[in-house]
């Protein structure tokens, strides 16, 4: 089935692209509709026996005055589990991570202008509740780490911060219009506020304003020094919308440069490795989302394409199995299951008769 669900999907619906939505665990989407999926390590992931997994969650604190941390990247690993995951505080400063072995977990946080912070937590139980405390670096300021996205909570007015608050509020509820109007707001109260502009730009690309999506990723990037990485992510998924995949390569590689820890970074990576029909390395890409966050769904999508190409419909199958259990309302999930009906009627069409 050389079909390629990369470009199936693309006639659906438009993406969700790279959403970061104010949610009990700082929820990171992306994509929700531009590839195809299957993992057999995810389904070894669920066999693990009942009461063997837990959750760690906690929330980060600013020094002073306890002002929780938003949109701090916090790493959580285990060599002995084999688990690695990246991820950013909400607005409330907190995090929550599921189906979590039982381990021993180092716990580090590194943003510009504070201490690096590292810890270790064990997890023997259903849940682990952390409080996690960061400490301000003296001057001079550390360089900017590649692997962080700045906060600036004591430089950016109060105005600024509750209309970006808004926004993100607003976006999770897909109220887009009104999304846009808070993060416009934000910046106008702060005109450096380069995460505003990040996510102006994508609520323009859910709307299909990809002008405009481009030029507010541009300012963010501008802003940031060049150092922001999710806007890198933002202008390489443009391009792949563009039809131009080796500049879409080119930025996705530059931002994994800036946040090697990214999931969604990958994911954009594989994509346009695929486009290019390099689907060894778009497969590779897709496992590197899949280490750093397993619930990646749009991950399974590229892997799906990938066993297309290849002929291994049984593997697409598990593939976009996956990717349904993951995202089974999402707005590519209807043709997603179409796509998994025709792979069925094409492998019970090449078994050989009993």
């Amino acid at each position: 089935m050389r079909c390629k669900l990369l470009e199936v999907l693309r006639s659906s619906s438009r993406p969700r692209f790279l959403q970061v939505l104010p949610s009990n665990s700082a929820l990171i989407t992306c994509l929700t509709l531009a590839l195809s999926a299957s993992c057999l390590s995810a389904y070894a992931q669920d066999e693990s026996p009942k009461g063997t997994e837990g959750v760690i969650s906690g929330t980060v604190y600013l020094p002073g005055k306890d002002s929780p941390a938003s949109q701090v990247a916090v790493s959580l690993k285990s060599q002995d589990a084999g688990v690695f995951r990246s991820f950013l505080t909400d607005y409330d400063g907190h995090f929550e991570v599921h189906r979590l072995p039982f381990a021993t977990y180092e716990i580090s946080i590194e943003e510009q202008g504070y201490e690096p912070f590292r810890t270790a937590a064990q997890l023997d139980g259903p849940s682990l509740k952390l409080e996690l405390r960061l400490t301000r670096s003296g001057p001079p300021l550390a360089p900017y780490s590649a692997n962080t996205v700045s906060v600036r909570e004591l430089m950016i007015p109060g105005k600024a911060r509750e209309e970006y608050r808004k926004g993100l509020l607003s976006l999770a509820k897909k109220e887009l219009a009104q999304s846009l109007s808070h993060f416009t707001k934000a910046v106008r109260a702060f005109p450096g506020y380069f995460e505003a502009f990040y996510h102006q730009g994508v609520v323009e690309t859910s709307l299909g304003h990809e002008r405009e999506a481009m030029q507010a990723f541009q300012t963010a990037i501008d802003l940031s020094g060049g150092r922001y990485a999710r806007a890198q992510f933002g202008v390489g998924y443009l391009y792949y919308l563009e039809g131009n995949a080796g500049k879409a390569e080119t930025i996705a590689r530059r931002g994994l440069e800036l946040d090697p820890n990214s999931a969604d970074g990958y994911v954009i990576l594989g994509m346009a490795l695929l486009r290019l029909n390099r689907t060894d390395e778009a497969e590779k890409s897709a496992r590197e989302a899949l280490l750093r966050n397993p619930d990646q769904a749009d991950a399974y999508l590229i892997l799906a394409d990938a066993s297309a190409r290849r002929r291994n419909y049984r593997e697409q199958i598990q593939d976009l199995d996956t990717y349904l259990r993951l995202n089974p309302a999402g707005p590519a999930s209807k043709r997603v299951q179409e796509v998994r009906d025709v792979a069925v009627t094409i492998l019970n069409r090449n078994q050989p008769p009993n």
